[in-house]
């Protein structure tokens, strides 16, 4: 039974309208030759699949950072938080998760606490693996304010097949580790930034799943870590 329920998982409400086109041209194909048709049923499943939102276990501890999207480490890199959020300019690790198109594209909060502030950028839509792409890109940044008066971001970024950063949260909302704050259409990345003092847990190529892995820990002092293929 879980096996069955991993694949029928809910759909994302962003998704519907997307599955009924998809399944609209699909007939129209139909009609028009057989093979088109069942491509078009092949494109269909793929357009159900990408909307999936899946539920999660999210680790309960304070001082843990979760991983908000499923995908691959693309990017660990020291840079100023993004300009927009306003915020203090001390440099910070920005750890970057690449969501390609047969990810689960449902984005969630990474850490306790309250939406300070949100931020969104028209821009380009490169390829979302390119570290340029945190700058140049259509871009969604929030500022999160814990508990103790730290701050992380997250920005959600379009890719180069991705038109449109779908934010469900507002500014001054207070939100629980793991909870769904939006998700990305169609290809994209998310970014966290930590604080200055905190170690990533995670290394390049290491594959996250949203709202469960755990990108680093607050209360930690080991270093950042190291990994390699096997």
């Amino acid at each position: 039974m879980e096996t069955v329920l991993s694949v029928f998982t809910p759909i994302h409400r962003e998704g519907h309208r997307f599955i009924a086109i998809f399944a609209a041209v699909t007939l129209v194909l139909f009609f028009i030759s057989d093979p088109l048709g069942w491509l078009g049923v092949i494109l269909t499943c793929w357009c159900i699949y990408f909307f999936r939102d899946p539920d999660r276990v999210t680790p309960q501890r304070d001082g843990l950072v979760i991983s908000p999207a499923d995908g691959v480490v693309s990017a660990i890199t020291r840079v100023a938080p993004p300009s927009e959020l306003d915020m203090d300019e001390t440099m910070m690790t920005r750890v970057s998760v690449f969501m390609n198109v047969f990810n689960c594209h449902v984005n969630r909060v990474p850490v306790s606490g309250t939406i300070s502030k949100i931020a969104y950028s028209p821009g380009l839509f490169i390829n979302a693996s390119l570290d340029k792409a945190s700058d140049d890109n259509e871009r969604n940044a929030l500022c999160i304010t814990m508990a103790d008066g730290r701050h992380i971001a997250v920005m959600q970024i379009a890719g180069l097949v991705a038109r449109r950063i779908v934010c469900a949260v507002k500014e001054g909302q207070h939100l629980a580790a793991g909870e769904r704050f939006g998700m990305i259409r169609f290809g994209s990345r998310v970014d966290v930034y930590l604080p200055d003092g905190v170690a990533p847990l995670v290394t390049l190529g290491q594959t996250m799943i949203g709202g469960e892995t755990v990108i680093a820990d607050f209360s930690a002092s080991e270093p950042a870590r190291v990994g390699r293929k096997i």
